[in-house]
């Protein structure tokens, strides 16, 4: 399979389902490799809405020219009604746009995407895991039933793309959902410049904004509200910070979801203690910019794929403080661009934030550490390359199945 071949011919086909359009990777993930694949490449992007709570992310698609087709069934958890519709939208896009290639992002578009495209004798299926539901989210039962479901959609998958070595790792060895040789490394890709820049040239003004005096250290988290984000253990450990520091500090919660009344509670008490250290944001769409104001980013989830905060944060040169889960090893440099602390340890994380949050000179090195870091590995580029010698090498597999 060549690029001569193709151009004699018609282009590959290429349809990506995602689960729906809201902040985060997949949709990131999925903007990128529509807009970017080379000329030899015809994509078509279609996707679900937004959860209650989540912010909408079209405007990421409308920034690169990106037009999907939306499916307003597809919602992120199971219903019957909806599935079902979903799924016979799904065929009827297959059937019309005949696909060589259907890849699909996340658990939802993957349960349907891949059992339509199979029911429609599409030649290749891909996988991606932007995280997993395997652990944290629900009780013994049910994710007995998930692991099924998706070791039986794996098994109709020509691969399965991991975010991260740890993510392959929990796949392949921990859950046994495909085997080793199914399953591909390919991490997040993310336009990281724009974070850079206004790291320099927006940070004044931004900070202006925020009532953040000079000598004011900002921290903050990023994401949805959401039981799996752990926002409780973010603000325990607030607690301990402002207790035990003697630095000016306050505290920003970015985001918006189901645990928003919870954490307004808590954080209305905290603040009464601390003299109004806690601020809630709400979504916040020119991440960029807002990052350029942060001098320590956290995350405290029980469960992650690749979080795009800490990629987003590092490229913004912000130290990271995170709890050890999902794939947060294979982006964080230990001590050098951040701190990855075990879940279950509250004072060590504290203490590693005091340790950012007191030395100026720390901040500073780390900052510098951190674009050098995910500069390259995770810009959109080496995301296409990666996912294009994929699909050439399925393809090659397979030529003798496909007509160009």
């Amino acid at each position: 399979m060549n690029k001569e071949t193709l151009v004699l011919g018609r282009k590959i086909r290429v349809l990506r389902i995602i689960n729906r359009f809201n902040i985060g990777g997949p949709t990131y993930n999925a903007t990128f490799l529509t807009a970017f694949l080379d000329d030899r490449f015809e994509t078509k992007l279609v996707g679900g809405l937004p959860d209650i709570g989540e912010a909408d992310s079209l405007y990421i698609l409308e920034k690169y020219n990106v037009k999907p087709e939306l499916i307003k069934e597809m919602v992120r958890l199971p219903n019957i009604k909806s599935d079902r519709e979903a799924f016979k939208k799904l065929k009827s896009i297959i059937e019309e746009f005949k696909p060589d290639i259907v890849h699909t992002h996340a658990s939802k578009a993957g349960a349907l995407g891949r059992r339509a495209a199979q029911s429609c004798n599409v030649p290749i299926i891909v996988h991606t895991f932007h995280g997993h539901v395997f652990h944290s989210y629900f009780g013994r039962v049910k994710t007995s039933i998930f692991k099924m479901i998706e070791k039986r959609l794996a098994i109709k998958s020509d691969a399965i793309v991991a975010i991260s070595n740890l993510q392959k790792k929990e796949i392949t060895e921990i859950h046994k959902i495909c085997s080793k040789e199914k399953a591909v490394v390919i991490p997040l890709g993310f336009d990281l410049l724009p974070f850079k820049e206004k790291k320099v040239s927006m940070r004044r003004e931004e900070r202006q904004k925020l009532n953040l005096h000079n000598d004011d250290v900002a921290i903050a988290i990023v994401g949805r509200l959401a039981p799996i984000k752990n926002h409780s253990y973010f603000l325990d450990i607030a607690e301990m910070v402002l207790a035990k520091s003697d630095t000016s500090i306050k505290f920003f919660i970015v985001g918006d979801g189901p645990e928003k009344e919870n954490i307004e509670v808590r954080v209305k008490k905290i603040n009464e203690k601390h003299n109004n250290s806690i601020i809630l944001t709400s979504w916040i769409t020119d991440v960029a910019t807002f990052n350029s104001a942060v001098d320590v980013m956290c995350l405290t989830s029980l469960n992650e794929g690749t979080p795009v905060s800490l990629i987003e944060a590092q490229a913004s040169g912000i130290p990271v403080v995170t709890t050890d889960v999902g794939g947060v090893k294979d982006i964080v440099l230990e001590g050098d661009t951040g701190f990855v602390v075990p879940l279950e340890n509250k004072e060590m994380f504290a203490n590693r934030v005091l340790e950012i949050a007191n030395n100026e000179n720390k901040r500073e090195k780390m900052s510098q550490n951190g674009w050098n870091h995910v500069e390259e590995k995770f810009h959109y580029g080496t995301l296409v390359k990666n996912t294009t010698n994929l699909y050439l090498e399925l393809l090659e597999k397979k030529k003798d199945e496909i007509e160009f």
